[in-house]
C-alpha cells in the first residue's frame, strides 16, 4: 500500500522509529494499516492475541483494565505521537495483549505487525536501540505513575497531571486544552469526577489557574510546581 511522505516524518518522531534507517523504516511503512475509530470504537481486547502494535496519528486513545465488578481503570492515555502496545512482541505466539485499547475521540491509528518488525530488529541495531529506549521511558513512566497514585494525593496528582501538559520550552501562562473528557482524566489519576472539578476549583480561586470549559490558563508556572513538592495532605 501506498502511503504519503509525511507518513515516515510523523514516525520520526517517535523513539522507536528516531533512529531508524530509510530503508527499513519505509518497509515498516510499506506493511502497515492506517485504522480510523470512531469514538468509544475498541482496536483491542485484553486476553486478544497480540500480532500488531501502534502509532497514535491522531486523537486519544485509552488503555484501560476492569474489574471483576466491571469498573473501569485507565492505565495510560495515550496521545499523538506515541507507540503503544509493543513490548508485546517479545512475549512469542501466546502473547497476549494485557489491557484493553479504546478511542476517547474519533482517532487514527497505525498499526504494525509484530513479525514484521521483529525481522528488522535482527537486521537493525538503530530499531533494536529505539525499542530500547521507548520500553524504558514507559517502565519510568508507569514508576512514576504508581508512586504518585500510593503515595501522593488528589491534588499532587492533578497538578502534575496539568505541569504534564506543558511543553518543555514554555515558562509563562501556557494554556493547557483538555482535550480529554474530565471523567477520562479523573479515572486515569484515580479520583472522583467531583474531586476533580472541586480541586480545580480551588487552584483557580488561589490565582494559579483560569478555566474557561476546557481551556485552562496556568497563570503562574512556578507557583503551581511548587505545589507539587508540598507534603502530602489528606
Amino acid at each position: 500500500m501506498n502511503h504519503s511522505p509525511d507518513v515516515a516524518q510523523a514516525l520520526r518522531h517517535a523513539y522507536l522509529f528516531a533512529e531508524m534507517s530509510e530503508p527499513h523504516l519505509q518497509a515498516l511503512v510499506q506493511g502497515m494499516a492506517d485504522i480510523h475509530l470512531e469514538p468509544g470504537k475498541a482496536l483491542f481486547r485484553q486476553g486478544q492475541p497480540a500480532e500488531r502494535f501502534y502509532f497514535l496519528r491522531e486523537g486519544l486513545v485509552k488503555l484501560f483494565r476492569l474489574s471483576p465488578d466491571g469498573d473501569e481503570k485507565i492505565i495510560e492515555i495515550m496521545r499523538p505521537g506515541e507507540t503503544f502496545a509493543e513490548a508485546v512482541m517479545f512475549m512469542g505466539p501466546q502473547g497476549r495483549y494485557p489491557v484493553n485499547a479504546e478511542a476517547i475521540n474519533e482517532s487514527r491509528v497505525y498499526a504494525f505487525e509484530q513479525k514484521v518488525f521483529l525481522n528488522l530488529l535482527r537486521e537493525s541495531n538503530e530499531a533494536t536501540f529505539g525499542l530500547l529506549a521507548s520500553m524504558s521511558r514507559r517502565l519510568h513512566m508507569l514508576v512514576n505513575q504508581i508512586e504518585s497514585l500510593t503515595l501522593q494525593n488528589a491534588t499532587y496528582r492533578l497538578v502534575a497531571y496539568l505541569l504534564e501538559q506543558i511543553p518543555r520550552d514554555v515558562k509563562t501562562s501556557p494554556e493547557v486544552q483538555l482535550t480529554t473528557p474530565k471523567g477520562v482524566i479523573a479515572s486515569r489519576l484515580a479520583i472522583q469526577p467531583e474531586t476533580l472539578s472541586r480541586i480545580l476549583g480551588k487552584l483557580r480561586q488561589g490565582g494559579l489557574i483560569e478555566v474557561h470549559g476546557h481551556h485552562i490558563t496556568i497563570r503562574n508556572v512556578q507557583a503551581l510546581r511548587d505545589t507539587v513538592h508540598l507534603p502530602p495532605q489528606e
